[in-house]
């Protein structure tokens, strides 16, 4: 065992932050620490390191353990380069060469007497660089800075020159290099592009130690994680599986402790209610006290308390826009000598969504500010259609003066108060948090707020720039499931992997100035490319064939596509079954106790689906064609 929690506590003042904190971690174990933003997680985390000392309990690691840890907000050496940053990761053993060349030096000089002692500390130095492969010290950094997206030309590059994203991915480089027992991260995901994201994922995957991950991403948590703890009233519960596992192992916990809360209850007001008709009659007093002694020790559980439980809003439209909704012809965009998107021809219909991915520094955010109007291209146009209503999310919200209450009211003075506040309470503002002071809103607490304000916009068309950076999961999910379910147009910014998976619409991928589309996020992840889109929304419809008759050729057609209908109806029900039976393999108690077994099952449940869609879709198209040619068969 690497790791044990005993009963820890900690507060910081009268603010107790985690109490009777119980857990373990063992070598092997990929375990992610979720919760929402404030219940302590960050706290747990430099308890793990060592920054800060439990109140009670203790944290406890196996004798000789390393640890490692990615902060948030760590710092480098400003002048030294991306290469010697990492030869950091090789302290010891480069220490040790130093020694081993000195000690042979003097081996070479030294008396037969005191040889012995001279080749013990040789040996000594070797272990050390045996240790830590050093030898291949070359060959490991390169490889680790090609898999977090370093190109050759920037290794000379200082460190203090790099952006802050970039200076995260070399801290988490040079740790990963030197590989500690116990690998502590803390938000690893952030500033990393997708491809970064799928190396690291898979170099955690393999990784010797014990790692203990801080994250808001789903997708990697599903796709690295081997156990779930969740920091949630002021504890530790911990959950076998991924994330995926863990929803339903916390649905079935919080049914049972709802149930002994409902039934403690129940029992409390039946004792009450005895006390209550007996204690005044000589003859039951004795009983009615006695049963206010009972009432007196029941303990009655606290009902289950979920974060991000309310957190159901939606966004909506009034006014029903032009067809052709953002129009690009020939749009170019530049920076300086530097081209990000060149000539292209595209555009967005009511209702569609499109996703703008591609790797870090490619222009996605520049892009979007063109399409939204904020920047004028440097070639070709953008126009919106007639009737668009336009809402826009920037990924960094600009600080604003008053109170969060004041930011809605001072937009909708005609609100009541109990109006303001139930909508700010689907955005997770509650009670006195109304109140709060927006200049001191973190960057979750701001951007939910101007989710907020966008739901009251209500606008027909949305231009967001990675709306869910800064959110913790349950609001990620509230906002993957109100954007899937918008009726309207979006195009979006963003890395965040699982919400490009659930909208499933079309992506284009910048990169080197060039736009490709892909279909979907499977496309993207098997880099299958579509053809190149046009304006036309849709395939050309056939000409209408001449009124000489309804003739024996449309009549085989007919015949032909009521028997693909029928097939695709068999096949979309026997899918559907399909779903049923996967979904409930996926609530029984021995799938959840095998992670390997879940990640399978939610991976050939996603698959049944995505097939069924597909299905749903040929099965659209052929019965619109089969109605018009019935319709053609009636005018004949």
């Amino acid at each position: 065992m690497l790791i044990e929690l005993k009963d820890l506590g900690k507060s910081f003042g009268e603010h107790e932050v985690l109490a009777h904190v119980t857990a373990q971690a063992e070598k092997g174990d990929r375990i992610g620490i979720i919760g929402a933003n404030g219940t302590g997680k960050t706290t747990l985390l430099r308890i793990l390191c060592g920054e800060l000392s439990p109140d009670a309990g203790e944290a406890a690691f196996a004798r000789g353990a390393a640890v490692g840890y990615l902060e948030q907000n760590g710092r480098l050496e400003p002048g030294r380069t991306v290469y010697e940053t990492m030869r950091q990761a090789f302290s010891p053993a480069l220490s040790a060469m130093r020694e081993q060349e000195a000690l042979q030096k003097q081996l070479a000089a030294a008396p037969a007497g005191q040889a012995g002692y001279i080749e013990e500390q040789i040996t000594r130095c070797i272990a050390v660089i045996d240790a830590m492969d050093a030898y291949n010290m070359d060959t490991q950094i390169r490889k680790v800075l090609n898999g977090m997206a370093f190109p050759e030309e920037a290794w000379q590059k200082p460190a203090g020159v790099l952006s802050g994203g970039e200076q995260t991915r070399l801290r988490l480089a040079r740790l990963l290099l030197e590989r500690p027992d116990v690998l502590i991260l803390d938000e690893p995901t952030n500033h990393l592009d997708l491809a970064t994201m799928d190396w690291l994922e898979s170099y955690l995957k393999t990784y010797r130690g014990a790692v203990l991950v801080v994250s808001h991403d789903r997708y990697f948590l599903d796709a690295v994680c081997t156990r779930i703890w969740e920091v949630a009233g002021k504890t530790v519960l911990t959950y076998r599986g991924n994330y995926s596992a863990y929803l339903p192992q916390r649905e079935a916990a919080d049914e049972r402790q709802q149930k002994l809360h409902d039934a403690a209850v129940e029992k409390a007001a039946k004792l009450q209610d005895y006390i209550d008709r007996n204690l005044v009659r000589a003859s039951t007093t004795k009983m009615a006290q006695s049963r206010r002694k009972q009432l007196e020790k029941l303990e009655i559980v606290d009902a289950p308390e979920r974060p991000g439980r309310g957190l159901n809003f939606r966004f909506e439209y009034d006014i029903e826009p032009y067809d052709e909704l953002v129009i690009m012809k020939g749009l170019t965009v530049r920076i300086g000598e530097r081209t990000l998107l060149d000539a292209l021809d595209y555009t967005v219909h009511r209702g569609d969504k499109l996703v703008i991915a591609g790797p870090n520094g490619a222009g996605k955010s520049t892009l979007l500010q063109v399409l939204d109007g904020k920047r004028r291209p440097s070639g070709g146009m953008v126009r919106l259609g007639a009737g668009a209503k336009a809402g826009i999310f920037t990924q960094q919200q600009v600080r604003r003066a008053g109170r969060v209450i004041d930011a809605i009211w001072n937009q909708y003075p005609r609100f009541t108060e109990l109006e303001v506040r139930s909508h700010l309470a689907r955005f997770g503002y509650r009670g006195e948090q109304v109140f709060k002071d927006c200049a001191t809103l973190s960057g979750g607490e701001a951007a939910r707020l101007r989710f907020a304000e966008l739901a009251l916009e209500r606008p027909n068309l949305m231009f967001l720039d990675e709306p869910t950076n800064h959110l913790d999961i349950y609001m990620r999910e509230s906002l993957t499931q109100a954007l899937a379910a918008y009726t309207g147009t979006l195009l979006l910014v963003t890395h965040d992997r699982y919400l490009m998976q659930t909208l499933g619409c079309p992506i284009l991928y910048l990169e080197d100035g060039k736009a490709t589309f892909y279909r979907d996020f499977a496309a993207l992840h098997a880099q299958d490319t579509a053809p190149a889109p046009t304006p036309a929304p849709a395939a050309p419809v056939a000409k209408e064939p001449a009124r000489g008759g309804y003739g024996k050729e449309q009549r085989r057609r007919r015949a032909e596509l009521r028997q693909k209908i029928r097939a695709l109806e068999n096949e979309i029900e026997e899918l559907g079954a399909h779903i049923v039976e996967l979904e409930n393999e996926l609530n029984d108690p021995e799938v959840l106790r095998d992670h390997l077994l879940v990640r399978d099952k939610c991976d050939e449940l996603d698959d049944t689906r995505f097939r069924q869609q597909e299905k749903f879709d040929e099965w659209e198209k052929l019965g619109e064609e089969l109605e018009r040619l019935e319709a053609e068969a009636a005018e004949t």
